[in-house]
């Protein structure tokens, strides 16, 4: 009898724990908030991630956003944020003009940069963009590597670098 009474107890406690847990995890209660931060940079890595996944694709100026066999610069950051939700225009200039702005000093992985380099360069213009890969490193895709990682602090780009901004 006494084993029993014991048995009895244990079911009502488990199913007590069980309903209390799944009350728990349906409302949330408990749980500790996951940072906006958090989201956004792990967002950003992936992003990333997807855009290693091209390198060596060919660079295309004013390649269609409707393939992935070539890019230019736009239609690559086009596509790979668009597959985390984030709808970007269709130019490098356009795509300079959303978001937030963001010192270089203040880049996080997945932060869009802007340069005015290339034939179309004069210092001022935005003429192709990338994004922000992290450790001072940029993915993007221009001239004859294609989709390719490059170094912000360094050449071409440390010198035509313009202005970071945060979609994400």
């Amino acid at each position: 009898m006494i084993k029993h009474q014991w048995f009895k107890k244990a079911i009502v406690v488990g199913m007590c724990t069980t309903i209390g847990m799944s009350t728990l995890m349906a409302t949330g209660a408990g749980t500790a908030p996951v940072a906006a931060a958090s989201v956004t940079s792990s967002t950003g890595q992936a992003i990333v991630n997807l855009g290693k996944k091209y390198m060596g694709v060919r660079y295309v100026f004013g390649a269609s956003t409707s393939t992935t066999r070539s890019f230019d610069c736009s239609s690559f950051m086009k596509y790979i944020f668009s597959k985390y939700g984030v709808n970007l225009p269709r130019s490098s200039v356009a795509q300079s003009k959303v978001g937030k702005a963001v010192s270089k000093a203040s880049l996080r992985v997945g932060d869009l940069v802007f340069f005015s380099s290339g034939s179309r360069a004069n210092g001022k213009n935005v003429t192709h963009v990338a994004v922000y890969a992290g450790n001072g490193k940029i993915l993007h895709t221009y001239g004859s590597p294609g989709v390719t990682i490059s170094d912000l602090n360094s050449g071409n780009w440390k010198r035509t670098y313009l202005k970071a901004r945060r979609v994400l």
